[in-house]
């Protein structure tokens, strides 16, 4: 290699960390102890207060407790409902998933477990009816992955006696969101780090981060409670990969990325107990469908979530330094046990933020408005229902994009178009907007 190339690759890699490092340091971090949280502006990020309030009244009719959302790791928007207060404790369901395998990373990361090790190097053997041979190829991997092939198609899917947990197919050839493989994991960390998840957690996270909920037995579950404050710092802890403000918390970035990234080909939208976006497909609890496109098409791409049920859900999109939390009882619509319908419908009122304003917006004469202009990668138009035909056409009358309406709130990606001057033709509407 000559010295030129040396040289150029070395301040190169200077220029990336002392990049990485800026946008860290940009991220505020509410100190561990106390009710101190640094706040930013609605207005500063374009949001406008009808909006706001169409949010908030959402919110409120669909049974929530409490709603926050940061930007740059500072409270923007902060509202708690019915009685609830900041300080109030609620349950994270199946989003405290996420915390669980966030402690698997801990544990492994200290040397007292490996996510490739058989399941049963904690649990001991038997802790299924499989045979031996057949248990022993269950891995920690494997509970974090939903591949176990355990059986899901039992009376009780939080049931985590052995008689329980029968053979269905080979790890790592079936997903299923079953409960108890999960729950399992639990124990896993326990028996791997002699102290409960509560206390382990506890040790490692509430000093240096503020992080501060309990894992408590409900019924055949271990669920986590804690204040919306605790989940948005939890959201906040992922946002910055693992660190808090400068302290290195989960320092295996291995795990991490992992955590984060499709954990197995045949549901690509779970990782490790996180939810993705921007999957070409995803599957859903309790139900053996593979559905073509992403889980929430409305949100970010980039997007990562724990869903639990009756609507608690951690939003984390790193690409625009955003974790939003709401914590509450069932909303008044179908859902089960991951409320995907409830989080499309949250991600319209939260998209609906920024936009329309009056200098971002164009109109046609059929009441079809568009915004933001000029659009970058994605372009929300309201007026259109879903199943519209439609056709996107360049300023040579080329065209660009077709198809069916995607839905009401959904915005059209525009990822692959050029910037220039377009026209969109939609039933018997016609309007023009500019990518940038």
């Amino acid at each position: 290699m000559g010295k030129a190339l040396a040289n150029f690759i070395l301040l190169l890699i200077c220029w990336v960390g002392a990049h990485t490092a800026v946008q860290a340091q940009s991220l505020y971090f509410p100190p561990p102890v106390g009710t101190t949280w640094d706040t930013l502006a609605p207005q500063r990020f374009g949001y406008r207060q009808a909006s706001i309030d169409s949010l908030y009244g959402y919110l409120d009719r669909t049974n929530t407790k409490a709603f926050l959302l940061l930007r740059d790791g500072k409270v923007v928007l902060e509202r708690y409902f019915d009685r609830f207060t900041r300080d109030s404790v609620w349950y994270w369901a199946s989003a405290g998933k996420t915390m669980t395998a966030f402690a698997v990373g801990l544990a492994q990361q200290e040397g007292l477990l490996s996510i490739n090790q058989p399941t049963s190097t904690n649990l001991g053997p038997g802790w299924t009816s499989l045979p031996h041979t057949q248990e022993q190829r269950i891995t920690v991997r494997h509970q974090l992955s939903m591949t176990t092939g355990l059986d899901d198609a039992v009376p009780n899917l939080n049931c985590t006696r052995p008689a329980c947990l029968t053979y269905r197919a080979d790890p790592g050839t079936r997903w299923a969101y079953h409960n108890a493989p999960y729950t399992l994991l639990d124990s896993v960390v326990e028996r791997a780090t002699g102290q409960s998840m509560s206390a382990f957690l506890a040790q490692r996270l509430r000093l240096r981060t503020g992080i501060n909920g309990i894992f408590l037995p409900t019924g055949d579950n271990n669920v986590y409670y804690s204040t919306a404050r605790t989940m948005a710092r939890f959201g906040l802890l992922m946002l910055n990969r693992g660190t808090w403000g400068t302290t290195p918390i989960l320092t295996d970035t291995a795990y991490y990325r992992q955590l984060i990234t499709p954990s197995q080909a045949l549901n690509p939208s779970y990782g490790y107990l996180w939810w993705l976006n921007g999957q070409a497909a995803h599957m859903l609890p309790q139900v053996p469908q593979v559905y073509p496109g992403p889980l929430t098409p409305i949100a970010p791409a980039d997007m990562y979530a724990a869903l639990g049920k009756d609507g608690q859900m951690l939003c984390v999109v790193p690409s625009q330094r955003l974790v939003w939390v709401r914590l509450g009882q069932a909303p008044p619509i179908p859902g089960g046990l991951v409320v995907v319908p409830y989080l499309n419908q949250t991600w319209v009122y939260i998209n609906r933020l920024t936009g329309p304003t009056a200098a971002g917006r164009v109109h046609s004469q059929n009441q079809i408005t568009a915004w933001p202009q000029p659009a970058n990668a994605r372009l929300f138009v309201e007026g259109l229902a879903a199943g519209v035909p439609y056709q996107v056409f360049s300023a040579t009358g080329k065209v660009v994009l077709q198809g069916a309406w995607p839905g009401e709130g959904v915005p059209l990606s525009l990822q692959a178009l050029p910037p220039g001057s377009y026209r969109l033709q939609a039933g018997k509407a016609t309007l023009r907007f500019a990518k940038a």
